[in-house]
């Protein structure tokens, strides 16, 4: 269909418009709920597509902009919602708008699109670096389903549309320079029926294989644009009852970065750490090393006082086991330097593991973990238990914003961080490491009781995004 059919369709249905939407009211509700949950407050917010501005008004963004071919739609969004921008253009023409965005979504658009991939190249030049594209869209196997409602008379006629699948969406927007973060769906029955709809759209419609015929699709797209790749660096290590290990960690650690600090945690030991500490700290005056003691315990509040403290523009995390190799960390920079990934999360499961450094329940736990993780969050994740963790504090910020969505309940952060992460929808990628025995002291995780507190925070996680 051209763009002057389209737009008379679109002129027509815009005073029907919100009596379609109270018809089909579980299905708004379930996409408002979407984007919602992925677009946060106050966010910076264009909507392409808008149509009469039901959606965008729902994000509550501080700055939003409507966008629509229908100067109609326009016309009763911007009585409806005056405090939001509106704007009669095509997809095509998003580059004239001269600003960019925190958030761009377009929700049941592709299929009106003639050109998908000139549109995604427009809306590319008003992308940010950390812009997000939220693209939302029908399942190309409900085609007939769709077209047998509107015969019923039970929605709204639709013109001839793309029906694209999945794989053709991702490549087209990787031929646009876009980098996909995640991808999901929701729902099988788009009608409310009690018990029946919870049942169906909450338990069975997250199950794998069977989320392929979910009706409403959706990807997570971020603009590829090079990063600078000179950062300071500041790097947090947690220290309960590791003595032995200061000094190595110090002596082992390469330069890499614009800038680089140690920041060490101790966390109330009776070995003599905080000691060994503050003479590693005088005897390495080259280096800038940082301290303090946690009023809390556990390695998370650990890691979160760390965090607080350190003025590098990126946060590393590396446990004073020396388990991962403190060698390893510039392949750590250079991956959320690059731009590669924006968290940055290592893998002690690729590698073979050395003698002892991993036992075989906590082998079988982490990848249990693994699965369900990758799962619940969208992003493969193979080692969600791994100490070394990487982002930037402009992120981590963001994520301590959002803490109350989840709650504080991680005594060991790993979790707090990637349910963060995956709520930014930062792209998460992991660096397979080295992983070796520990030279000195005993583990501080209990596997069996800490494993039934992570197997609770599993289904927590499950609550919240599924």
């Amino acid at each position: 269909m051209n763009q002057a059919s389209l737009r008379k369709y679109f002129d027509l249905l815009a005073p029907k418009r919100d009596l379609w939407r109270r018809r089909n009211f579980y299905y708004h509700k379930t996409l408002t709920n979407l984007c919602q949950f992925l677009i946060p407050n106050n966010s910076n917010v264009l909507e392409i597509g808008c149509g009469t501005g039901e959606l965008l008004k729902s994000v509550n963004p501080i700055h939003g902009k409507g966008v629509d071919i229908s100067p109609r739609m326009i016309e009763i969004a911007s009585k409806k919602y005056p405090d939001i921008s509106w704007l009669v253009s095509n997809t095509e023409d998003a580059s004239n708008l001269e600003e960019s965005f925190d958030y761009i979504l377009m929700s049941d658009l592709v299929g009106y699109l003639e050109d998908i991939e000139t549109s995604f190249r427009e809306i590319r030049k008003v992308c940010r670096s950390n812009t997000r594209l939220i693209i939302t869209y029908s399942n190309y196997l409900w085609e007939p389903l769709l077209k047998l409602a509107e015969f019923l008379h039970l929605k709204a006629d639709q013109p001839i549309q793309n029906w694209i699948s999945p794989q053709d969406l991702e490549n087209i927007l990787i031929l646009s320079d876009f980098d996909i973060v995640k991808r999901g769906s929701k729902m099988i029955v788009p009608v409310y029926i009690p018990i029946v709809s919870f049942l169906f759209n909450k338990v069975i419609a997250n199950l794998p294989i069977i989320s392929r015929l979910c009706l409403i699709q959706y990807i997570i797209a971020r603009p590829i644009i090079k990063s600078k790749e000179d950062y300071s660096v500041s790097i947090v290590i947690p220290a309960r009852n590791e003595k032995g290990n200061i000094e190595n960690a110090v002596e082992r650690m390469p330069n890499f970065g614009s800038g680089q600090e140690i920041v060490f945690i101790e966390g109330h030991s009776n070995d003599g750490t905080l000691e060994e500490i503050k003479r590693v700290a005088d005897k390495y005056k080259n280096r800038k090393i940082r301290y303090a003691v946690q009023t809390g315990k556990g390695k998370g509040d650990a890691v979160r006082l760390g965090f607080n403290m350190a003025k590098g523009e990126i946060l590393m995390i590396l446990d004073a086991d020396l388990t991962v190799p403190p060698e390893d960390l510039p392949k750590f920079y250079k991956a959320i330097a690059s731009g590669k990934g924006e968290f940055i999360n290592g893998s002690r499961l690729v590698y073979p593991l050395e003698k002892e450094s991993m036992r075989f329940f906590n082998i079988l736990g982490n990848k249990f973990f693994s699965m369900m993780f990758s799962w619940i969050l969208g992003q493969r994740i193979k080692d969600t238990l791994c100490g070394t963790k990487v982002l930037f504090k402009s992120d981590y910020e963001k994520i301590a914003l959002g803490r109350k969505f989840f709650g504080d309940f991680d005594p060991f952060g790993d979790f707090d961080l990637l349910f963060g992460a995956a709520k930014l929808n930062l792209k998460i990628i992991e660096i397979p490491i080295h992983y070796k025995a520990r030279l000195y002291g005993e583990t501080n995780i209990s596997r069996w009781r800490h494993g039934w507190l992570l197997l609770k925070m599993t289904f927590f996680a499950i609550s919240k995004f599924k």
